[in-house]
Parts: C-alpha cells; structure tokens; sequence
C-alpha cells in the first residue's frame, strides 16, 4: 500500500469520526431545544422540573445543581465537542475533501431576501429565523394562556386589584420569560473564536446581524417588561417596590440598573450614532457587563443558568483575546499604495495557521490605545509561512491617522493584534468558476483567495477553477490596488497556471490619469525585543486547547461552587432556598466563574506560551534568516520609493485585465453568461453591489450560481 493510499484511508477514518461527532451534536441540540420547547408549558413546570430537581438533589448544587444540567451543560458539551471536530478537520485537505454538492443542497444557500431589514438571507438561515420566531411566538402565547386562564375576579379580589391590572403583572412577567430566550442566544454571534459557530460553517462576521437582531428584540422585551411592572405598582400604590433589594427572591433595584444599562446600549447602537460617534458606542457597550451582573442578582443565578451558556463561552474568548491583545507584535514593513491604501507586513510563526479571508483586529497605540479595527487578512498562509499582511483603505480616521504616521518617517510602530479569524474550512474548489466582484477597498478578501488558488494551481492533478475578477474603483489610482493581487516576495508560482481574468472599471473617470504618475512607498520598522511574532494564543493545536479550556473551567467552577454549597450554604438553609441571600450567593457564583475561566485559559496560556519560547530559541540558534528579516540598523528608517506603472502596463497582469472607463459593471450580463454547471459568485463590496448580486443569483435564470457575501458592513 503505497503512501497516498494511506493517506486517503486515514482521511477517511477522520471524516467518519467528525460524522460521528455532528450527529451526537445533533442529538444534544435536539433534547437542548425540546426543553425550550416545552419550558412555556404547566407539563414542564408542575411534572417535568420537579420530577429533575429530585434526581439531582444535592448537598453539593442544591437546585441549580438541575438548572446547570438542562441549561448550561449540553451547550459546553457540544463547543467541546465542536472542538474536538474541528481539531480533526487539520489532519483533512481542503482539497481532498471537495464535496460535489447536490442541487437541493446548493439551494438551501440561495438568497431568498436581498433587502430585508437583515440584509441578505439564505434559505438555511431563513429557516433558522423563522424557527426562532416562532419559537418567541409560541413561548408568548403559552406564557399567556397559562397565566391568565388562572385570572379571575375572586382572585383579582382576594388581592386587592382589578383584573386587568393582575393581567398587567401577569404580561409584565412573561415579557421578561421571553425576553430571557433573546438574552440565552445573545452572545453566540459575538464569539470570534467559538467552536459552535465554525460548526456550523458560519463565523461572527457573517452572523453579527443576528447579534443586533436578538438585542433588540430582547431589550424591546425587557423594557416593555419593566414599563409594565412601574404601570402597575403605580396603580396599586406599591411604587415603592422599585427601591426593594430583597435577600430572597427576586430583586427590583438589580433588574433596574439592567434595564438602564441595556437602554444606554440600546441608544447608541442604532445606526446614525454608531457610525458617527463610533467611540461613543464603543465605550458604552461595554456596560454589558454590569447588565449581566445585575441580571443575575435581579433573578439568581440559578435561573441565569438559562443564559449561562452563550456568556460564558464568550467570556472564555473575550479573555483569551485579552490575554493575546496584551502582547506586542513585530511590524516588519509598511508598503504606501498611491490610493492611499496601506499593506502592513507582520512577522508571522510559521505555525500559525489561517484559511483565506480571514480577519485580523488591529490596535495602534499610538493613533488610539482603546480603538480596535478588523482587516483583512491578504497574504497566503502556504506561500508566505513567516509573514501575515493586512490591507487597509485610508477611510475613516483612525486609518487616516495611521496614515500620517506612516508618511512623517517613523522610525517603530506598537502594535498588537487579535486573530487572526476565519472560516474553519473552504470550498471554493468544488466550483468549476469563481467569480468575485468587489466595490473599492472590498477587493481585499479575494488577494488571499486568489493567491491560495495560484499556491494550489502548481499541483496538477487538482481541477482549480476558472477565475474572473470584476473589481469596480472610483478613481484611476485606485487601480493600484490590483497590485496587492501579488505579493512582491517573488515566491509565487507563474500567474499564466491559473485560469484568471480581470475586469476592472473606473466610474468617475473617462481615461487613464498619466501625467504624473505616482509613486509607492516602502517603509522598513526597526523591530524591539520585546516585539513577538503573530502566533495562535493557543498555539497550533488551539481547538484541542479550546476545548479542554471550556471543560476544564467549566469542572473546575462545578468543584467551587459545590464546595461552597456543601460545607457553607447547605448547613445554613439545608437547600430550603428561603434563609441564605440569593445577592451572596450569586455574587459567589459569578466569582468562581472569573475565577475558574482566569485559572483554566491562563495555565494553558503559560504553557504554549513557554514553547512558542523554546520554538523560537531553536530558530535562533538554527541561524537561519527568514525571508522577512528586518533589515540592518544602517538602513533604519528605510524609506524607498517605486514608481508604480499603470496598471495596462504591468507586465505581470497587464495580459489578464481589462479596464473599463467611466462605466458600472453590468452583473446581470456577466453573471448569466456563464454555461458552467456549478459557478460561484463571491461579493465584497457596497451594500446596493452585495444586494444586486444577490438578487441576480436567487433568479430562475440562475440555477448555476451559488452566492456567498463577505461584509463588514453593520
């Protein structure tokens, strides 16, 4: 048996486990979703809950011990599971997996709505809507039905109250039951590294506007649930309930500062504040967390076990970034292009591993210490193993003060980065045509794209597809953007391998600008001790790691919390609920929470950590340059200046673009032309080009295209 042969067996067993793993995923979510099915309900309430708080008692959990098991625990085994999946998909090529999709398949990923209030949706996440919808229906009318059917005068009377207004306590309440289903689902989409996501094939980018959906939603909910509740103990005269703290229970005065802390969120993220006055909501979302802290001290924690899930994983990720963000990077070089876009070149450790149009958050500490701005990652992970690029458009003003800084003769930047981020697989070779059509700086995610292509097209028994980039500027200039396509490494296999065309169109101009033409710059940073090489906070194997971070965290706030229940609270109130204070207990199981996601992520943090050191005293002492060395102390700073040639005239691409003066490219005539079977249409642009497209390919005429959308737009 010779070594492909193996190989493909192998590769094959490993397909058959991570199989294995999404039906047992499947099975968990199912059992996860039948209890949010059935929570509205008295069957769940009066027969099903008692009947688990029983065969979970504890001396050790007390009730929340069963709360944790229904709630929390069947969503960290499937991040651990998705882990442990995605940790296999390393030992798979991309390329031998190339899956010759089925028609109903490639359809499900057809956009269905192009300008709905979500933007653009597939049919797949229409179902997932539509299911969450009717989930938040469904919940509301069971809440209804089973808590006013128990209204009557005699019990109306029995309290003093009218019948509407025991009916107002009543909506007030199951507003907030069903505002806690928008709050459970809130934090998945804002998890950059979350294992559940790349499961599911999605990433954060992508699903960021569920994120928005589901806060509004949710705190239209709670507003209206805690209206309702001031309506009524103003009617009733008990207005005084909104100044009580109470030891057992619920507590008004938590729930309260939630509520103002979730409008003041609200407020500044509607569109026209957050794109104007983009710090001021950037600095008040962070008042999430005192909303989740006061949350859980409004309800308890127990009850918070509902939303536990998607929060904790999301902490987990959000101090890892913390932990990867407090280190500097080393900022190799900086190349200017006439349009004033800006590529800045990283040291990169060879085993850092990215996939194509992957994002990277950058902080320049000089320009901002608090701002961070995602980019697109533009180098290739094979072709370039020491150097990650990313490209950035001279827009807005942070990008505009970076600018300057790189054009007054520098002589160092500080910078530190988080990512970079990614899809966990791709699947433009099961294509038999790629076509990418780009808006200005939204060509940057197709360089890494095009350039793993050309890596992949110098192995001959691969069937890389034909290529069309149809690329819209709206300057001449802006043409020299199209230089990025290639990297100046050299390194690179011949273009003429690659089955590769480009339409480039200029709107605003009638002919190329060549009377002076301009020139691009090349700045070389003189690099500091202290400066690291762009490196995995978990290092290569960081799915393994994340997952054996959740779990470990996760068992070690169980071990915490079931120490502090047993020999402390337990003695107290013998699991009674009634004499211990919910705001303590609470308050200890937050803690133990920080305290068990600090212990578990740091300990893995230090151990990869110590061998990223001992990896790069190898490389040291191996003396062996890289191709992205710093040059000497004599050439620091090192500016130099190349005239950058139209781009008619380049003579590595001049024989593959076309360009189109003072003219939009028309998508419908180039996109329906194409006889290809399976033909794959990638947008990155303007809302309106992304939406054009999208409706060009969710047409009957265009049963061949499949639409995929890259978008930093929200």
């Amino acid at each position: 048996m010779n070594m492909a042969e193996t190989e493909r067996k192998i590769s094959e067993q490993i397909r058959n486990v991570q199989f294995a793993i999404k039906l047992l995923v499947l099975v968990i979510f199912l059992g996860y979703m039948m209890i949010w099915i059935m929570m509205p309900t008295n069957i769940f309430w009066l027969h099903w809950l008692p009947h688990i708080y029983t065969a979970t008692a504890s001396t050790y959990f007390g009730l929340q011990g069963a709360n944790l098991l229904i709630y929390s625990f069947p969503i960290l085994l499937i991040a651990t599971l998705g882990c442990l999946h995605l940790h296999l998909g390393k030992y798979v090529d991309d390329s031998d997996t190339r899956v010759q999709k089925a028609a109903y398949s490639l359809s499900w990923n057809r956009p269905v709505l192009v300008r709905g209030p979500l933007g653009i949706i597939s049919l797949v996440e229409l179902s997932f809507l539509l299911m969450f919808v009717a989930l938040l229906v469904w919940s509301f009318s069971a809440y209804v039905v089973d808590m006013f059917k128990n209204i009557t005068r005699e019990a109306a009377s029995a309290m003093n109250v009218s019948v509407w207004e025991l009916k107002l306590r009543s909506a007030a309440l199951l507003l907030g039951l069903v505002g806690n289903v928008c709050l459970a689902f809130l934090f998945f989409p804002v998890t950059r590294g979350s294992s559940v996501l790349r499961l599911l094939g999605l990433t954060s980018e992508s699903t960021i506007k569920y994120h928005i959906f589901l806060g509004h939603t949710a705190l239209t909910l709670f507003t209206a649930h805690g209206l309702c509740y001031v309506v009524f103990w103003a009617r009733t005269n008990q207005i005084s309930e909104m100044i009580k703290w109470n030891k057992i229970g619920i507590s008004n005065v938590a729930g309260e500062v939630a509520l103002v802390s979730g409008l003041i969120m609200w407020i500044t993220s509607f569109t026209p504040v957050r794109r104007k006055i983009f710090e001021l909501f950037f600095y008040t979302h962070h008042l999430y967390m005192a909303f989740v802290v006061s949350f859980v001290l409004h309800v308890g924690f127990p009850y918070s076990c509902i939303m536990l899930p998607g929060f904790y994983l999301f902490m987990i990720d959000r101090y890892l970034r913390f932990l990867q963000s407090q280190q500097r990077v080393r900022l190799v070089s900086a190349r200017i292009l006439p349009c004033q876009t800006m590529e800045l070149n990283f040291s990169k450790d060879p085993r850092l591993s990215y996939k194509p149009s992957s994002i990277m958050f950058v902080n320049v500490k000089s320009v901002s210490k608090l701002q961070w701005h995602p980019f697109t990652v533009i180098s290739n992970n094979n072709t370039d193993p020491d150097k990650l690029s990313v490209a950035i458009r001279c827009e807005g003003r942070w990008s505009q003060k970076l600018y300057q800084k790189l054009s007054s003769q520098i002589h160092r930047l500080e910078v530190s980065v988080e990512g970079p981020y990614g899809p966990a697989s791709t699947s433009f070779l099961r294509h038999e045509m790629l076509v990418m059509v780009s808006g200005g700086s939204g060509i940057t995610p197709f360089i890494s794209i095009i350039r793993e292509l050309l890596f992949l097209s110098r192995t001959p028994e691969l069937n890389i597809p034909k290529v069309l980039l149809v690329s819209a500027f709206k300057k001449s200039e802006d043409l020299a953007m199209l230089e990025l396509l290639l990297p100046d490494s050299g390194t690179f296999c011949n273009i003429t391998n690659l089955k590769f065309r480009i339409q480039a169109y200029v709107t605003r101009e009638k002919t190329l600008a060549t009377e002076n033409p301009k020139q691009s710059q090349t700045i070389y940073f003189r690099p500091d001790v202290l400066d690291r090489p762009v490196s995995s906070i978990l290092g290569s194997n960081s799915w393994i790691w994340l997952g054996t971070i959740i779990s470990c965290s996760f068992l070690i706030f169980l071990i915490l919390t079931g120490l502090l229940t047993r020999y402390y609270i337990y003695p107290i109130d013998h699991n009674t609920n009634q004499i211990y204070s919910y705001t303590a207990k609470s308050l200890f199981n937050m803690l133990f929470l920080c305290v068990s996601i600090v212990i578990a992520a740091t300990l893995v943090f230090l151990w990869n950590k110590k061998q990223n050191a001992i990896y790069v005293r190898q490389i040291q002492s191996a003396d062996s340059p890289t191709s992205i060395e710093s040059p000497g102390p004599e050439s620091w700073p090192h500016n130099f200046d190349t005239e950058l040639e139209s781009l008619p005239h380049q003579l590595s691409l001049e024989q593959f673009t076309t360009i189109h003066f003072g003219q939009r490219p028309d998508l419908k005539k180039i996109l329906l032309e194409f006889e290809e079977l399976k033909v794959g249409v990638l947008v990155s642009g303007p809302k309106k080009m992304r939406q054009d497209t999208a409706a060009i390919c969710s047409s009957s005429l265009a049963k061949n295209l499949s639409y995929e959308s890259f978008s930093f737009n929200w």
